[in-house]
């Protein structure tokens, strides 16, 4: 696909428009956890640091789906803004209220609790926007594009901090939270959009068995990808400068970012979902080698290029298997199986570490679990439907 592709995609009514402002109410996604750590750490230990993060990604699990559940039935803006009336509550009483630890965790946990699920409701608004044809495209783009969050996300935390204080970073981001709100709700497309009538399940979407499998998949990538953070930290540590787990995840991120913007032009079909999986696991195989931090920085790159172009195949397939008025449940599923995956991946990655193994044993758990993903994408290619349905 031509670089036409994507600019045809940018020139559809309304696409720059919910494309952007749903960029910039995700970037929270990525400047919470810094924020959360930095103003934490000037009243309490690392652990309790540590504790507020969770207790945020713990909220984000659990209330995207149950966000997007409400959306799927009623209206998206309502429900947005609830929402984001709700998490910017929690960081306000962290911020302005000094809170003790009793409730500033509940009050980190509202704050991800009421985010707005911006990924699955920019997803289902796709078909109704651009043709068939362009579709994967768009969500190639989203993909892309969604990767400079997670390089401007902590830098905005780090800059307001600098500039203001350790509740700055809060500020900063309850400010971006309510802006791309603010700007996506208001955009004709998202106030019209309404969830397709059907039979409603007390399971909503997972009922499927296809996309239970496939969310056990998306659990299983992002262990890998969760493990890489505690990975590179051990890593620079070793080598005396821990500023280098920050160079090595941007790395990893540009990587992704150049691997979304290619994949906007070879379409690759979700049946290769399998392979892309095993060549996301091999990506990771080379940083088993554990070298010096320059070494690793090119490597990082190499181990983000097929993420994007899984997680494409992921998002098409997901439109052709979730059920008839779930699409807003069903992507945000896929959102939670991947944060769920990557903290556990942590988790597993830390205890590894905390033990007696080297640095490069780190690096190790990558691999196995994406390629163990790699057969569940396999086994869930068998059962797709032959035909492509009208999208949930």
């Amino acid at each position: 696909m031509s670089d036409s592709g994507v600019l045809t995609v940018l020139r559809a009514a309304q696409v720059a428009r919910v494309l952007a402002a749903s960029t910039v109410g995700r970037i929270p996604l990525a400047s919470s956890p810094v924020a959360l750590l930095l103003f934490a750490r000037e009243r309490w230990s690392i652990g309790v640091a540590g504790l507020l993060v969770a207790a945020y990604t713990i909220g984000l699990a659990a209330g995207g789906p149950m966000l997007a559940r409400v959306a799927d039935r009623w209206r998206q803006p309502p429900v947005m803004l609830a929402g984001v009336t709700v998490s910017t509550a929690g960081f306000l009483a962290l911020a302005a209220g000094d809170p003790p630890l009793g409730l500033a965790v509940p009050a980190a946990l509202l704050a991800g609790a009421g985010a707005p699920p911006f990924e699955s409701g920019l997803r289902v608004l796709w078909r109704d926007l651009l043709p068939e044809s362009r579709v994967h495209t768009a969500y190639s783009l989203d993909i892309a594009v969604q990767e400079l969050i997670f390089i401007v996300g902590p830098l905005v935390s780090v800059a307001a901090i600098g500039a203001g204080g350790p509740a700055a970073g809060l500020y900063a981001t309850a400010a971006l939270q309510l802006a791309g709100t603010a700007w996506f709700v208001s955009a004709p497309a998202v106030r019209r959009w309404r969830g397709a009538a059907a039979e409603r399940h007390w399971a909503g979407p997972l009922r499927s068995t296809p996309l239970r499998l496939l969310l056990v998949a998306i659990v299983l990538v992002g262990a890998g990808v969760g493990s890489l953070p505690v990975a590179v930290t051990r890593l620079a540590e070793e080598a005396g400068d821990r500023s280098w787990a920050g160079w090595l995840l941007a790395a990893q991120a540009t990587g992704a970012l150049a691997g979304g913007l290619l994949n906007t032009r070879v379409k690759l079909p979700e049946r290769h979902a399998p392979w892309i999986a095993a060549a996301l696991a091999a990506g990771y195989l080379p940083l088993t080698l554990a070298a010096s931090p320059p070494v690793m920085l090119p490597l990082a790159v190499l181990s983000g290029l097929a993420l994007p172009a899984l997680l494409t195949a992921t998002f098409v397939t997901v439109d052709r298997i979730a059920p008839s008025g779930t699409a807003a449940e069903a992507f945000a599923w896929v959102a939670t199986a991947f944060t769920s995956g990557a903290a556990l991946g942590a988790a597993l990655d830390g205890a590894i570490l905390d033990g007696t193994a080297g640095v490069a044993a780190g690096f190790v758990l990558a691999p196995i679990v994406i390629a163990a993903s790699a057969v569940l994408y396999r086994l869930l290619a068998h059962r797709l439907p032959t035909s492509t349905p009208t999208p949930a």
